[in-house]
């Protein structure tokens, strides 16, 4: 069984002491974890402001003793409840059969001032390492997020970059793409567009993979110039998993719908959701958890009602992150999991 669990800081003091009450809260959820057989594969980090913080993170207990020993991914996306810092731990009755790898630049690489470069040389690195393992994207890269610095102005070149990555090595409108999130987020690298994170399945066989696409609600990604999945479900031996990519407010023609409307533009994309997650024979109710990217800081606690009302005993985290559409005021990611 895995199990996700989001902890976000109660306090409101100063940042190390909020470091502290996580590390406190966090070794208590992993102890009660430990007693059911369950045990930490992989963590994301959630930071307000990572110039100033992430030097104090990684040198704190919270990151040298507990999620440093296992994958982390660490990115400036502010948790809208006032917190600084949360997390996302996802853990486990059994070992990992996925490799989740977090890519971030150097000031060195960040120099070439170029989203379009910076994403390729993510990429680069990344396939190294798969050919390192004897493994092909094609068949084993399940999911990604890809984190872009101003994404109103930096998106293109992404967008660009991911599309002639895939179509140089066989990924098209006749195979399949990755499901993925792209969206606004900073990295530590103060002058870095993009960061990367890949979640790799090395044992999957295509076979096994259902792409989801609910036409009958959304069209298909590349009809507008991007490439990825909408969603992808995996089928292990045990149960499925639906991997369900940032989704928004937009009908079967791609066109954003409820321009200006908060309220009606959620309602639409966790339409669009149910929607993708029944292609796969899964509901709302088999979502583990929900990421919720807010464009607008002050759409906070509308967006806090609406979870509360409609999700309220699924783990969420509302950060700010601006969509890659300025008309989008709001998306979702989820994950979701099924017993066979």
């Amino acid at each position: 069984m895995d199990k996700y669990e989001i902890l976000s800081c109660q306090n409101r003091n100063l940042f190390p002491e909020r470091l502290d009450e996580i590390k406190i809260r966090t070794l208590s959820y992993l102890s009660e974890e430990e007693k059911e057989g369950r045990h930490l594969q992989y963590s994301k980090i959630f930071l307000s402001d990572a110039q100033n913080q992430y030097l104090q993170l990684i040198a704190s207990p919270l990151y040298t003793d507990i999620l440093r020993h296992k994958a982390c991914s660490i990115i400036e996306q502010a948790p809208l409840d006032g917190s600084k810092i949360s997390v996302l731990l996802k853990t486990s009755d059994a070992d990992a059969p996925f490799i989740f790898q977090s890519y971030r630049l150097s000031e060195e690489d960040a120099a070439c001032n170029n989203s379009y470069l910076e994403l390729t040389i993510i990429f680069e690195r990344y396939l190294k390492t798969l050919k390192a393992k004897g493994l092909d994207m094609a068949t084993h890269l399940v999911r990604t997020w890809i984190y872009v610095s101003d994404i109103d102005n930096n998106y293109n070149g992404v967008v660009k970059a991911r599309n002639d990555v895939f179509k140089s090595y066989g990924l098209s409108t006749d195979t399949h793409f990755i499901a993925s999130t792209g969206i606004g987020g900073n990295t530590e690298t103060q002058n870095a567009f993009v960061g990367m994170d890949f979640l790799t399945y090395p044992t999957i066989k295509e076979e096994d993979k259902l792409y989801l696409k609910a036409l009958d609600h959304l069209s298909p990604t590349h009809d507008y110039g991007v490439s990825f999945e909408r969603g992808t479900r995996l089928e292990l031996s045990d149960k499925y998993i639906y991997y369900i990519s940032g989704t928004a407010s937009i009908d079967k023609e791609g066109n954003t719908i409820n321009i200006g409307n908060l309220s009606k533009q959620t309602d639409r994309l966790i339409e669009n959701i149910d929607a993708l997650l029944k292609e796969g024979d899964a509901t709302l109710d088999d979502v583990r958890y929900f990421i919720v990217y807010l464009r607008d800081v002050s759409d906070y606690s509308e967006t806090k009602h609406y979870m509360k009302k409609h999700f309220p005993h699924i783990p969420y985290i509302i950060v700010n992150a601006k969509v890659c559409r300025p008309s989008w005021l709001i998306e979702m990611e989820c994950i979701a999991e099924k017993a066979k």
